[in-house]
């Protein structure tokens, strides 16, 4: 009972403003959507993700016992909610589940190995000059090729593969994409594209028959490499043993990627005719490619697990039909990812902001679309995915195989990291201006794929009155578009964003607790997703993709 009371004083003081933080006021929640806005409640929220990031659910590590029972308790809300089961079980019944078979695998670093041979001589290398792992032991000598950015971009005039053979090679690229620091790049000026990502270099690699990718940072980057952006977080980043790898049992992608260190690039590019920083330079200045060849060039790759283990993960997905016999079959998904980084016995990485605000914050909208009389006129997918920490592997999985047609879902939202206020952290330090005040701001990502989806989210917040910001999507240091679960679906041309608080010195330290969520600001952002989702869901006129954004 005290409960129950004090949830509800709490959502009236959260909700006793009418007026957006400049001043002007707030439009009014239509008449139809206001009793599933008001079952939106900072109680409810702040109960649930205590539940979530408690001790009881050990950090929700994919494939151990507490994400195991965070998917349970989503189903069982979803259930409750009175959502349809979205996908079947193996004997073909009705199910919230969506099993995501895994592979578990421990890399060997200390017997991973490169070995560069340029005729006669012979150079090799290992960790940390070489970094990554792959699921299967790997043991092949191939030619090394050099690809340039590694991209094949019709949309935008530009293929590194153009006049290339790379079948049965070993391909060589720089990280990100040409010209990233130039406003007017067909590339999306300053900001990322989906070209820019070493899973899509890699799968473009694998449709050309190279073997194998090794990846380098652009040698005349004015950002950190990906490797040492990472190593910068701490935390669960520097934890000793290094968690475990995982990859999908049967993923599209079957080529290993590693990265190398720039000492290692230039040693491999000793018979380019140029030098990296040359080769970078020459595609800047005029989208020229300049892959080819390297004479005499053979490169060794030997991989090794010390373990490996297959295990099964599940995507949570409960549906809310249509209204409209005739755009019901047409699909707004919602959604989040329910893992996160475990425990190693004395301490655990609770998530709390890092996913369990965004596992939450959809729980929150089944319950209030199934509150609200009125339903909207096209479906919704509510879904959290599984090992989004590991490589988003759950909503690759999704990806590849669809509960419903992609070619008919219309929207996708995409909560990760929900809850906090952004912070300078060593992650973003040099890298990304921090606005002074972020209580009330909340990050929109992806908008270049799709600015009619902006528009409808700034349109939506005009009876919330949230600060909306969009710098990640003019940046390139920090990856950020690429490192979330809309991100699969953008590759398969779905409009979608994803509503982030931003980074602080939290993330990924066992730090990140449910006593440091800003609730007030969560409850703000839920809201706003159910009044975004009902536009996608009843409006006439879906939001239109857009495949090569360009710069301005």
């Amino acid at each position: 009972m005290r409960k129950a009371v004090w949830g509800t004083a709490l959502g009236i003081l959260a909700w006793a403003g009418t007026a957006h933080a400049d001043g002007t006021k707030l439009a009014p929640v239509p008449a139809a959507q206001k009793a599933g806005f008001d079952q939106i409640r900072e109680a409810d929220l702040r109960a649930d993700l205590t539940f979530i990031a408690s001790d009881a659910l050990e950090g929700r590590m994919s494939l151990q016992p507490g994400d195991d029972a965070a998917v349970q308790w989503i189903a069982a809300e979803f259930a409750k909610a009175g959502l349809q089961p979205a996908a079947t079980d193996a004997n073909g019944k009705p199910s919230y589940l969506q099993s995501v078979p895994l592979i578990e695998y421990r890399s060997n670093p200390a017997a991973n190995s490169l070995t560069l041979r340029l005729g006669n001589a012979e150079q090799s290398w290992k960790a940390p000059e070489l970094i990554g792992g792959y699921r299967d032991d790997v043991d092949l000598t191939a030619p090394l090729v050099f690809a340039g950015f590694g991209i094949t971009a019709p949309g935008v005039g530009y293929d590194d593969y153009k006049g290339l053979d790379v079948r049965g090679k070993v391909v060589l690229v720089f990280e990100h994409e040409p010209q990233e620091n130039d406003p007017a790049s067909r590339f999306n000026g300053t900001g990322n594209t989906r070209h820019a990502t070493n899973r899509v270099k890699a799968l473009n690699a694998q449709a050309h028959g190279a073997l194998a990718v090794l990846v380098m940072a652009e040698p005349n980057r004015k950002h950190p490499s990906n490797l040492e952006r990472y190593n910068r977080i701490g935390g669960s980043a520097k934890r000793v043993p290094p968690l475990p790898g995982q990859a999908l049992l049967d993923d599209e992608l079957h080529i290993p990627v590693l990265t190398v260190s720039d000492v290692v690039g230039s040693a491999l590019l000793a018979k380019a005719g140029m030098t990296p920083q040359a080769l970078q330079s020459a595609i800047d200045g005029s989208l020229a490619p300049q892959s080819r060849a390297l004479a005499d060039t053979t490169v060794a790759l030997h991989l090794e697990n010390v373990s490996r283990s297959r295990g099964v993960s599940a995507n949570v997905v409960g549906l809310l039909p249509g209204s409209d016999p005739s755009l019901a079959p047409e699909t707004v998904i919602i959604s989040a990812h329910h893992d996160h980084d475990g425990s190693n016995g004395p301490e655990i990485w609770h998530g709390a902001d890092d996913n369990g605000s965004g596992t939450v914050g959809v729980v929150a909208l089944a319950r209030a679309f199934m509150a609200n009389s009125v339903k909207p006129k096209r479906s919704i997918l509510f879904t959290v995915f599984a090992a989004e920490e590991r490589g988003l592997l759950g909503s690759y999985y999704m990806a590849m195989h669809p509960l419903r047609p992609l070619a008919t879902t219309r929207a996708l939202i995409n909560f990760d990291m929900i809850g906090r206020n952004e912070e300078p952290s060593d992650q973003t330090t040099g890298l990304l201006d921090i606005p002074k005040d972020t209580t009330n701001r909340l990050n929109l990502i992806g908008a270049p794929y799709s600015p009619d989806f902006n528009r409808a989210v700034q349109t939506a917040n005009r009876s919330v009155g949230l600060d909306l910001d969009d710098r990640f999507d003019h940046e390139n240091a920090l990856n950020v578009f690429f490192r979330s679960d809309q991100f699969p679906f953008v590759l398969k041309d779905v409009p979608a964003m994803w509503f982030n608080t931003g980074f602080h010195p939290d993330y990924h330290h066992t730090t990140d607790t449910a006593d440091r969520i800003n609730y007030i600001k969560m409850t703000k952002i839920v809201k706003l997703a159910y009044l975004s989702a009902w536009r996608f869901a009843s409006e006439a006129t879906p939001p239109a993709f857009v495949p090569d954004p360009a710069g301005h």
